[in-house]
């Protein structure tokens, strides 16, 4: 490989980089909902896969049944943290790769399942 080839491959490599981080910045930033029990509990969650913020009505409030609260939490934070992730896959598989080196593998389909 000439010199000339080995550093438009790693120009090429620093954009895919920087166009990654920027993409990861911007993912960061959206949000997701989920909810359960007919909307009761509402659970909001990050690019990032973080909990930001979770709504409960309060008719879903009972002393004497905490425990149908809990599974109702656990289930729309579960499916905001699933989507959240959906949501960071789908988006970084828009990350255009600008080259392809014959005999290298495919990185569009390698960082497709970031």
């Amino acid at each position: 490989m000439s010199k000339k080839m080995f550093g438009e491959i790693m120009r090429q490599a620093q954009k895919i980089q920087e166009e990654i981080q920027r993409k990861q910045e911007e993912i960061n930033k959206m949000t997701v909902e989920a909810s359960a029990g007919g909307g009761m509990v509402t659970a909001v969650a990050n690019g990032a896969g973080q909990i930001v913020s979770i709504k409960i009505d309060r008719e879903v409030v009972n002393p004497d049944d905490i425990e149908m609260l809990e599974d109702l939490i656990l289930a729309a934070v579960n499916e905001a943290m699933k989507k959240a992730q959906e949501l960071a896959q789908a988006e970084m598989s828009k990350v255009s790769l600008p080259f392809n080196i014959p005999g290298m593998p495919d990185f569009k389909n390698l960082f497709g399942k970031i």
